[in-house]
Formats: structure tokens, sequence, C-alpha cells
């Protein structure tokens, strides 16, 4: 039988855990949703360190190192920032001194965290380029004792240029940790019931603000080179089903209701048709007025906000056209968070009832 005071000397020897050790906390599951990301500021050294993070993803330019690096350096940081800087000040958050990307995607985080009160979660998000970055979030989640996490990269639609990039940056984080939580990557949700309802709801509740009625509905997504889905990538398929799925939705035909791809950059081909192009296009053909909705995006950006709603709706009404209106993405509207809280409760099966 063991003395008491060999029971105290055990005691005595053995390690003090840290406050903040992984085991000490209660277990979770957490929850990161993942955006794209935003700079810092609109001036150009915090442009520039955004940019240079974006385009130096070798998962975005897979144009080889030794053409890119001077093209990237040379030129583009060079005379890229202060544009885009430009830009972004005309959509920028004054009030949180930050892009809309960010607010919104902070309130889509704490509108699902509301949803799920009471089960054992904890939800956080981050994005992919810029802060909170990917590994902050996870090392914060461990903290809290989430030992399961799963990611959400907030794309309908997947592309290795976007979701599979957020993968390997969660992954980046995980080789640094000696205890890594387990984790799940969301699956797209391009054809899910439920987003596209979601996406054919916000075109109702739009037009039905309007005081006209659209000839044509123009449904944009972001572009990526046309060589990525010849390598393979189904970004492109994707679409088209999103696409068809909501055409048939809403009880719209091929010339009602059409797709375009926007955002293109350099001079290789990208997947047409092209977005401005296509705009431009139907103000010649003798189209008066135009909606866009951008399913893609699953919160107002630059993209959305400033490409879409100024520099299209100029080439529109410049072409001819006379009414143009700019359909906001689901953001963290109800129908929104319907999607993302469904998409979530999907990816938890399991782990937590």
């Amino acid at each position: 039988m063991k003395t008491r005071a060999a029971l105290d000397r055990r005691m005595t020897s053995m390690p003090v855990l840290p406050p903040n050790h992984p085991s000490i906390a209660p277990r979770r599951v957490g929850v990161l949703l993942v955006n794209l990301g935003t700079p810092d500021a609109t001036d150009y050294w915090s442009m520039r360190r955004y940019l240079k993070e974006f385009l130096s993803d070798r998962r975005v330019i897979e144009t080889p190192r030794a053409i890119w690096w001077p093209v990237l350096n040379l030129i583009v940081l060079t005379t890229r920032p202060g544009k885009k800087g430009k830009d972004y000040d005309t959509i920028w958050n004054r009030e949180r001194d930050e892009g809309p990307l960010k607010t919104i995607t902070r309130a889509q985080a704490e509108k699902l965290a509301a949803r799920l009160d009471g089960a054992p979660l904890v939800v956080d998000w981050a994005m992919r380029y810029g802060n909170p970055s990917i590994e902050s979030r996870i090392l914060q989640l461990q903290k809290q004792g989430c030992d399961r996490i799963v990611v959400v990269p907030l794309y309908p639609q997947y592309s290795a240029a976007t979701t599979a990039t957020v993968g390997d940056k969660t992954f980046d984080a995980l080789k640094k940790m000696r205890w890594q939580p387990a984790v799940r990557m969301a699956a797209p949700w391009h054809d899910e019931p439920f987003y596209i309802e979601a996406l054919a709801r916000s075109v109702e509740q739009a037009y039905a603000k309007l005081d006209f009625v659209p000839d044509v509905l123009l449904v944009s997504y972001h572009g990526v080179p046309q060589d990525y889905l010849e390598k393979g990538d189904p970004y492109h398929c994707q679409c088209v089903k999103t696409t068809r799925l909501l055409r048939d939705r809403l009880g719209m035909d091929e010339n009602r209701l059409r797709m375009a791809f926007q955002s293109r950059f350099g001079p290789a081909e990208w997947l047409k048709p092209y977005t401005d192009e296509t705009v431009k296009a139907l103000a010649r053909s003798g189209v008066k007025k135009l909606a866009m909705v951008m399913p893609g995006f699953t919160a107002d950006c630059l993209e959305t906000i400033e490409e879409i709603g100024v520099e299209n709706r100029e080439f529109f009404m410049h072409g001819g056209g006379e009414h143009f209106a700019r359909i906001d993405c689901l953001n963290d509207s109800e129908d929104g968070m319907d999607v993302i809280e469904a998409v979530v409760r999907r990816e938890m099966k399991g782990w937590v009832d």
C-alpha cells in the first residue's frame, strides 16, 4: 500500500499544464466560415500586401514562376494597388474601417452562432487572404476546446482557385500543430435544393421592389482561366448546373435568364461568355431593362458592388439601356443564413446531433 507521502511526491512531480492547454477546455466542435479576403486598408501598401498574397497563390495563378514573378513584382504590384485601392475606397465600411466582405462574413458567423445556440459548438470566421488568417482562427478554436473543426469555404461552386486553396491553408496550419484537431472541409452546395430556393427567392423579392420588369436576368459568376476547366476543374460545370436549376425554378427560358463570367485578369482566355461583353451586347441588341445576380458570391464585395453595380451598369446605360438593377448577394439575410446553416448541419452529422 502506497503511503500518503509517496502519493504526495508523485502528485508534486506531475507536470503542470499551462492554462491555455487544449486538454483543459471542454470538448467542442468548431465551425470556421472562410471567405476570400479583403485588404486591411485602401492605401497603396495595404493593397500591395493583400494583392501580393492573393496573386502569389499558385492555385490562383498557375503561370510558371519564372514568367509570373517578374510580371507580378515589376508590373502588377507597381500599378494595380493604387487603382484597386481607389475602387475599394468607394465601397469601404467607414464605421468599422473595413471592407464589406469582412463586415458581412463576421455577421454571418455571429448569426450562425445564434442559430446554433445550445449545441456544443464554437463558430468563428477567417479570410483566406488578409486578416483574420485561417491559422490564427484554427489555433483559437483549439484553445476553446475544439477537437473537431468543420471548415466551410464560402463558395457554392468548387474550384481549385477558391475552395482548394482554403484546404491548402488549413492543412498548412495543421502541419505546425503537435495536437491536430480532426477537420472536415465542407463540400460545395451548387445544386442543393435549399440553395437554389434561396437564390430564387432573392430574385423574386428583388423583382417585387423594382418599378420595372427586367427583360433579361444575367447570372454572373467569377471567372477562371479556360485552361483550368481543361485540366479538370469542375467549376464551370457546377456554375452551369446552378444556372439551369435556377432557370427552372424561376420558370425562365434561356433568353430571359443568361449566364456569364466576370473579373477576368491578364491576356489569357477565361471562361466565356464574358460578363462585360455580354452586358454591352445586350444593350446593343435592344434590351432596355436588365437585372444581374451573382450566385457564386455568398457576400457582397468589390466584384459585386463596384464591378457589377457601377462598371457594368455604366456599360449597359451608355450602350442604350434604360433600367438596371444589381440584386444583392444572399449575405446575412434570413435566406442566406438558411443556406449556411443547412450546409453546416449537413457537414456536422455524426459529430453533433
